[in-house]
């Protein structure tokens, strides 16, 4: 039984590991800095570059973590969703946005806080621009 146990909880870091490497991959197509992607994911600096390395594994991730990098992914398939050239799917999260809530800032100037709500908020109001698309 421990064995199945043990099994379970590389599957779930394997897991998490490439969930962090393919969160990473987007923010760097978004343009995000290094440092920005540790405050968005609240991982260090070190977690980032053994996450890069050629298969490298992520360190333990805590259920926080594994919310953001859900929130990162998730904006990612909204932003599919609503655009097809790479541009835009890619570039929206950097431009400056008039919305009330990111009031003139990018979407990536407001995740970069590090806050979950910013995060959370700024997942919600990406993916209520998709409307009933889904």
């Amino acid at each position: 039984m421990s064995m199945h146990v043990e099994h379970n909880q590389t599957d779930s870091r394997q897991m998490a590991a490439s969930g962090l490497r393919v969160a990473m991959n987007i923010m760097e197509r978004w343009g995000a800095t290094r440092e920005q992607m540790g405050k968005i994911l609240r991982v260090s600096a070190s977690t980032l570059a053994r996450s890069k390395a050629e298969n490298g594994s992520a360190a333990k991730l805590d259920d926080d973590q594994l919310d953001r990098i859900s929130h990162v992914l998730n904006i990612h398939a909204a932003l599919r969703t609503l655009f097809e050239n790479p541009a835009n799917l890619y570039g929206f999260v950097a431009m400056p946005n008039q919305n009330g809530f990111f009031n003139g800032r990018s979407p990536l100037e407001v995740m970069s806080d590090g806050s979950f709500a910013s995060l959370y908020e700024t997942h919600r109001h990406i993916d209520g621009l998709r409307g009933a698309q889904w």
